[in-house]
């Protein structure tokens, strides 16, 4: 069997993909995406039923194009989101082959490039970029027994209330899954337990502008390294409901029930950590510090920006918070299922390079590995603060572009002694 041979292969085809071949084809760099399964599939198989985009249309998009039949200043329905990508790929006529699997990437041995072992055959590569995004392995902590008899999904499972027994719901995690679906099973009327642990809580929007647009002009999307301890900091923001700022308190208010960290289970109890009033007077704090920004900017700049003493309220601390609960007794508590909204992890064990620390942890530079020719897109602060997010990963995929064809080009040069002469 022959072996097919491409200059560039890209892993992947959600966001960064797509971005990485949009900006090789305009270097004039021959490339092939492989996708796994469909195109943006993890969008439509991979979260929720009522998901939205975390961010308004006019700012989640790629620059090239934007949403269609959607207000700008509204969230995309995660199928449309992954229906855009689909119009996005079309647009671009990227090179892309669905349902094909990479299962080994190997460095070929006295010779450039990499041997790729596909579910389709063997592909050689001169370089590789690993585009499969953060969002990997979906990571539940090893608190509760498999056997304990009580349902447990990971977020990326949850799919709707429907989905769940009937009883009682402890959701661990109060980042932007967590908090949502914890909203949403308040809302189908179930009985609801949220672990929430240490997390930042921006405004959904401040005096008429969204969020998105605050960290832009306060210049917070294009910060190059996250502030000491704040690399994996749970950010509490949501785009449910037309926008609104995430309140735990108003959630309690309406019933929820909060609790502090999942710390340890034994016994059919639960127990909890005693923190959290003070994982909500820190979320308030970085609310607070978001205002006093904003208006700071507003003033400098003296913009007709209309003014929002309302959204410095913050509420009184509920019952749950002022005497927690550090322990609960499942069974007692009718809790039947667990929704552990705790994160992803990576997964690279198809890369079988010198591209890792000792963690696993890709070694790169602003994507660009240390093993030559191999390099990764879509990364948490790859480059910046902005660079997981769909417009984000659109500017990193040009820096890595440029760099791909800048080395094509290095490999192309020959040395005027090894031209051959022209004939007379």
């Amino acid at each position: 069997m022959s072996i097919e041979k491409v200059e560039t292969l890209v892993v992947g085809g959600g966001q960064a993909g797509l971005a990485m071949s949009e900006h090789l084809s305009n270097c004039g760099v021959p490339h092939l995406v492989l996708e796994r399964y469909r195109i943006a599939e993890r969008w439509r198989s991979e979260r929720w039923d009522s998901l939205v985009a975390n961010g308004p249309a006019w700012h989640d998009r790629f620059p090239g194009m934007e949403f269609s039949d959607l207000d700008p200043d509204a969230f995309a329905p995660k199928e449309q989101v992954a229906d855009y990508f689909v119009a996005y790929a079309e647009k671009i006529a990227a090179p892309i082959r669905c349902g094909v699997e990479v299962k080994e990437v190997r460095k070929n041995v006295g010779r450039p490039g990499f041997r790729v072992e596909t579910s389709d055959g063997v592909i050689e590569a001169n370089s590789v970029v690993a585009a499969t995004g953060p969002f990997q392995r979906p990571v539940i902590p090893a608190v509760v027994p498999e056997d304990a008899g009580i349902m447990q999904i990971h977020s990326n499972a949850y799919r709707n209330p429907e989905q769940l027994p009937e009883g009682a719901v402890l959701v661990v995690g109060a980042g932007s899954s967590g908090g949502q679906i914890a909203d949403e099973l308040l809302r189908a009327n179930k009985r609801v337990y949220l672990s929430v642990g240490p997390h930042d809580r921006p405004p959904r929007s401040y005096r008429g502008r969204d969020f998105v647009w605050w960290l832009g002009v306060l210049g917070k999307w294009d910060a190059a390294a996250p502030g000491p301890g704040t690399e994996h900091v749970t950010i509490s923001v949501s785009g449910a409901h037309g926008g609104q700022t995430v309140d735990f308190r108003r959630l309690a208010a309406r019933g929820m029930t909060l609790v502090g960290r999942t710390e340890s289970f034994e016994d059919g109890v639960m127990r909890f950590a005693p923190d959290l009033a003070d994982n909500l007077a820190q979320g308030d704090a970085n609310y607070l510090s978001v205002l006093d920004e904003a208006d700071a900017y507003v003033a400098r700049n003296g913009l007709d920006l209309p003014e929002e003493p309302e959204a410095r309220i913050i509420e009184p601390d509920p019952e749950c918070v002022t005497d927690p609960i550090l322990a609960l007794d499942l069974a007692e508590a009718g809790v039947t299922s667990i929704i552990w909204a705790t994160g992803f992890a990576v997964d690279y064990s198809w890369l079988k390079v010198d591209a890792f620390d000792e963690q696993g942890k890709p070694k790169h530079q602003r994507g660009i590995s240390a093993e030559p020719g191999i390099y990764f897109l879509g990364l948490p602060w790859q480059s910046r603060r902005g660079s997981s997010f769909i417009w984000g990963v659109w500017h990193d995929a040009k820096f890595l572009a440029d760099h791909i064809a800048t080395q094509c080009k290095y490999l192309e040069y020959k040395a005027s002694a090894e031209l051959e002469p022209e004939s007379a």
